[in-house]
This record gives structure tokens, sequence and C-alpha cells, in this order.
């Protein structure tokens, strides 16, 4: 069995004092960092960060968001707020890959982003009818025997929730460590755990 770990959106303008913080973003980050320089994040054959990467989301942005399906205007492609948090940053070496995700679009999923080398990062963003550079994640994982995923990250009760869904309709084993994340609604994570279990993930 080959093992990859998923790093959701632990980004700037997700954590406390980011355009769209959540609470316990900062201490997701730095537990993700802990675990990376650990044995057992040495056993990961792969690791990808994602990244919300957004350019013109449509009403995913909104002056008046309702915190479900319209937000403030966040990580946007290039600037601080889109960067890897601090914490993560540091940790930048474990790695391998970045996910982008949402230039013209909501993309919860890591799953709706695509797989950037670093030559890719630095090239002039995509306009909405280009085709968008990288690999899609589900194909990268593929190519590389990937059969089992970590999923960790921000935030649990949205693009979390939606990574581990959609890499459980791809055929890949999904545990979540819950402990690494952070919720929008805290309140909701017991009813999302319960989803995310019954459709087939382990939660550790």
């Amino acid at each position: 069995m080959v093992r990859a770990l998923i790093i959701v959106d632990v980004q700037n303008d997700f954590c406390e004092g980011g355009a769209l913080g959540v609470d316990g973003g900062s201490a997701a980050a730095a537990g993700i960092a802990r675990l990376l320089g650990s044995e057992e994040g040495a056993a990961f054959s792969t690791v990808l960060a994602t990244q919300d990467w957004h350019i013109e989301p449509g009403s995913h942005f909104s002056a008046e968001p309702d915190f479900v399906d319209s937000w403030p205007v966040h990580c946007v492609a290039g600037t601080p707020g889109a960067a890897l948090a601090p914490a993560l940053a540091e940790a930048r070496g474990h790695v391998d890959a970045l996910v982008r995700k949402g230039r013209y679009e909501a993309a919860y999923s890591g799953f709706e982003g695509r797989v950037v080398s670093a030559e890719e990062t630095d090239r002039p963003e995509p306009g909405p009818s280009d085709e968008l550079p990288g690999a899609p994640l589900a194909a990268w994982l593929r190519s590389r025997d990937v059969t089992e995923l970590s999923v960790v990250g921000i935030a649990t009760d949205f693009c979390v929730r939606a990574t581990v869904l959609d890499a459980l309709r791809e055929g890949f084993d999904v545990t979540l460590l819950a402990g690494l994340t952070a919720a929008v609604h805290p309140e909701n994570v017991p009813t999302v755990l319960e989803e995310l279990r019954a459709a087939g993930a382990v939660i550790a």
C-alpha cells in the first residue's frame, strides 16, 4: 500500500487574523508541521498541500456572505493571504507538491484542483478560458500508485469534508486525522465526522 498525506488549505487567510480565519487554524498548522517532522510523517510516500487560489470565483465571494455558500474575499491568487501558514511554510521542505484550486470557481475539494510543479507556480495565471496548468489530483496520485490517503487541514466542515468525500468516490482508502483540522462551524463537526465515517472514511 502506498500512502500519501493531503494537507487541505492551511493558508494565512484561514488562520486566526486572516480574511476568513477560523479558531484553531494556527494550532492545526503547527500540529501538521510537527507531524511532517516526525517518524510517522516520514512514512508518507508523498505529501501534497492544497491552496485556495482564487482569481474570479463568481458568487463564491460576496459583500454580504452567508458563510455557507458565499464568503468574504479570501485567498486571492498570489497574495499573502493565499500563502501557506507560517508553521507549514517552515515545513515546506516536507511538502512535495502544491494543489491549486478555485481560480474561476468555488472548488472546495482538493480533487477539483491541479498539482503544480515549482516551474508552474512561477508562470502567469491562466485566463478563464485557458487550460489550467498541472495534472488533476486523482490522476497524479494514481500515477504514483497511491492507494491510501490521510487528510488534515482547514476547514473540517467545508474543504476537508469535500476532499475526503471526493477521495472516497475516487476509490482511495481515506483516514481523516481529525485532531489536525479546524472548522468554520465547530458545532457541526460531530455531524460532519459521522457523515464521513458513514461514507467509508476512518476517523483517527
